[in-house]
């Protein structure tokens, strides 16, 4: 009970802490999409559609869940992700455990990483891990400095759009997940960051015609692509974004 509530304090904490501080310049609206833990649906079902709408997608990886079977899918394999980084996925870090943020101290978070660094280096060599994801979207305030000078971004699972001045330390990301957002509520997003100019991240798992509580369909990341080429945003991995915005 007290790791789940110190967990809910340090990410409440790290809405507000600002570990690195970032203006968007002013330009078009992007898109990017995201996976976590890598369901292998996600790099099938999931990158075909990415492709298929001139796309590539960022996925947020933990060493010790690639070929596990879980209660909700398969997790991807070795040859999968070199698959994906070839063609032009990006491939990101979670912990290698999956372990919260708030759970590690500094000395673990930097085992961690190592770890899952050295687990995609002994697969391809040229797979660098510039990015992160908290594993359930939990962020620590006492992490945030150390992940800072690790990685260009970590993402969290605050909804909304990044817009003005951001958190490179704690991007906002909004669910396609199918219990949580309908066809409405994607467009919702979109006319949010043509508004605002700003850089909409999507998260979820999944793809699959009977999605997982944390995945969505076919149909519905089909319409999100599709919304996004009617709005003539671009659909970039968080590296290519960041790149863009000139973080």
């Amino acid at each position: 009970m007290w790791s789940a509530l110190q967990g809910r304090v340090s990410n409440r904490l790290a809405r507000h802490f600002r570990a690195a501080p970032h203006r968007l310049p002013a330009h078009a609206p992007l898109v990017s999409f995201t996976f976590d833990d890598a369901p292998d649906s996600a790099a099938g079902e999931g990158a075909s559609l990415l492709e298929a709408h001139g796309g590539r997608g960022t996925y947020y990886i933990a060493g010790s869940l690639i070929g596990q079977p879980s209660d909700h899918w398969h997790g991807l394999s070795n040859d999968a992700i070199v698959r994906l980084h070839r063609t032009g996925h990006e491939i990101a870090c979670h912990t290698f455990s999956h372990q919260s943020s708030a759970n590690l101290d500094e000395a673990a978070m930097a085992r961690e990483i190592e770890r899952n660094r050295a687990h995609f280096r002994a697969i391809d060599s040229s797979i660098t891990l510039e990015n992160f994801a908290y594993p359930y979207g939990i962020a620590s305030v006492w992490r945030k400095p150390q992940l800072a000078k690790t990685f260009r971004s970590a993402r969290g699972i605050l909804p909304g759009v990044n817009s003005d001045v951001i958190d490179l330390q704690f991007l906002r990301a909004s669910p396609l997940v199918e219990c949580e957002i309908d066809e409405a509520g994607v467009d919702r997003y979109f006319d949010d960051a043509v508004a605002s100019g700003g850089w909409l991240i999507f998260y979820g798992h999944d793809v699959a015609e009977a999605p997982s509580p944390y995945g969505c369909t076919p149909r519905l990341m089909r319409h999100a692509l599709e919304a996004a080429q009617r709005r003539g945003m671009p659909i970039v991995t968080v590296a290519e974004a960041l790149r863009r915005i000139g973080a």
